[in-house]
């Protein structure tokens, strides 16, 4: 038989409860098979005392809010459904002692962490938790109901957190991508802006090359202007000299006669 893993919940002994290979659910404690009683031969015996139903009755409400508060184990082995509830009997000191050594041997064999987050630390402290509901509900059943509604409040709070932190990492994990790919995109409109910022640079160097140029031309056609017009000055200069001087020439003999 392979018995479901091993908890610091104690069960009882597993029963076998059917051999079909269809599952059926159990009813809790009256599944238990209870040897046959012997036919007494002898005297009647009498009567029970007035207190003992009493007493049954109680037990069996309390192995009823055991079964409520902690079902029991089932699986399927070659075709027989085998089931293991959790044990009603009461626990002394030394089984309080025995489950903290229990808790601190498996928290040290399955190398739970000491802090932070350890699903294996969660799992372990919660079976001590189910065990101490269970120790406590067979003494009093009202203050083992009153543990369960705080096992339950604890849990949907854990898982309240559970959700949120997975929601936060997913946000988180959304806004990575999104500033990454905006990084992405800037890099990409900064290079482009950088290529066209090289263009605009080269333009105006061309520009400034060819407007020196134009002024460098302007300014030597501007000189040979200059010298032709000077030279145009200088050459009607000579050419006035001369003709002023012809006429001189024509003149003063007339002068003479």
């Amino acid at each position: 038989m392979i018995p479901p893993a091993d908890s610091l919940l104690k069960y009882d002994n597993p029963v076998l409860v059917s051999r079909n290979t269809e599952k059926k659910s159990p009813k809790a404690r009256p599944l238990k098979v209870s040897p046959q009683q012997p036919v007494l031969t002898g005297p009647v015996p009498p009567p029970p005392k007035p207190k003992a139903p009493s007493v049954d009755a109680n037990k069996q409400q309390t192995e009823e809010i055991l079964n409520a508060i902690l079902p029991p184990r089932e699986w399927m082995e070659n075709n027989q459904l085998w089931v293991q509830q959790v044990s009603s009997t009461p626990c002394t000191r030394m089984d309080v002692v025995h489950l903290q050594e229990q808790l601190d041997l498996k928290l040290q064999q399955r190398q739970a962490r000491e802090t932070g987050i350890c699903p294996v630390r969660r799992e372990l402290y919660t079976q001590c938790f189910d065990e101490l509901i269970r120790q406590v509900t067979i003494n009093c059943a009202e203050r083992g109901l009153l543990l369960l509604r705080v096992r339950d409040e604890i849990r949907m709070t854990i898982a309240a957190y559970q959700t949120l932190y997975e929601s936060s990492v997913a946000f988180g994990m959304r806004k990575a991508l999104q500033s990454e790919q905006g990084k992405s995109d800037m890099e990409k409109k900064i290079s482009d802006l950088e290529n066209e910022k090289k263009n605009l640079e080269r333009q105006l160097n061309e520009q400034k090359a060819k407007c020196e140029a134009i002024e460098k031309r302007e300014a030597e056609r501007r000189q040979v202007e200059e010298k032709k017009h000077t030279e145009e000055i200088q050459f009607l200069k000579r050419t006035n000299q001369q003709l002023k001087a012809q006429l001189e020439g024509i003149i003063a003999p007339k002068n003479k006669q």
